[in-house]
């Protein structure tokens, strides 16, 4: 099959600027509770684009761990490629991609890193097996083939045979401060509806664009 004829109509749902809430945030949440009631897989999945400072971007998936009114959450190794570069150029974007209910939502801000206390307290929630892989990866470097990493797990768990595992220094969390939000509900014919909420001082300013 051509690529070109690989195509798909939305129309299971419509969005108009009287169908949002007042907040992004809560607007967010809504959506997200949807996605969770579908049955989507990883909702909390997103894309993270970045920018080194001289202006060369590069995305990956990574995984939404919090949602309030003081931003959007994510915890990664600060050594990583992703660190480095929100580290020389806090400027970010997000995508939540819900293709199982035809929905779409993209985030702009800017981000900064969380205080040690609350990416211990995180750090503590997440399996074992997580907490060891912290210790042992060097994340986004080059290692000599698998059997490498696999020695780096077995020396981390001779150094931490019980489950108190502590945070690694080089590892934490991100909190991006949304300044736009986007919410895309696929509809027929490729019209469709994007309403978007672009901050204005202390004010969101909500709008309908262009397909």
């Amino acid at each position: 099959m051509s690529l070109t004829d690989l195509r798909r109509e939305y129309a299971t749902a419509s969005l108009d600027v009287s169908d949002v809430a007042a907040d992004p945030v809560a607007q967010f949440r809504r959506w997200f509770a949807d996605a969770l009631a579908a049955q989507v897989p990883e909702p909390n999945a997103m894309s993270l684009a970045t920018c080194t400072t001289d202006g060369v971007p590069s995305a990956r998936v990574v995984l939404l761990k919090g949602a309030g009114e003081d931003g959007l959450v994510f915890f990664t190794d600060y050594r990583s490629r992703k660190a480095v570069e929100l580290d020389g150029n806090p400027l970010v974007a997000l995508v939540f991609l819900w293709k199982e209910i035809e929905r779409q939502v993209r985030v702009e801000g800017s981000v900064a890193r969380m205080g040690s206390a609350d990416s211990e307290a995180y750090f503590r929630t997440r399996p074992h097996g997580a907490r060891l892989g912290a210790w042992a990866s060097q994340q986004s470097r080059v290692i000599a083939d698998r059997a490498w990493l696999d020695a780096e797990v077995r020396r981390v768990m001779d150094q931490f045979p019980g489950d108190e595992i502590p945070l690694p220094p080089h590892w934490g969390g991100y909190r991006v401060t949304p300044e736009v939000f986007e919410f895309w509900q696929g509809r027929p014919s490729r019209l469709h509806d994007r309403i978007r909420y672009r901050r204005e001082g202390s004010v969101w300013v909500i709008e309908r664009l262009s397909p």
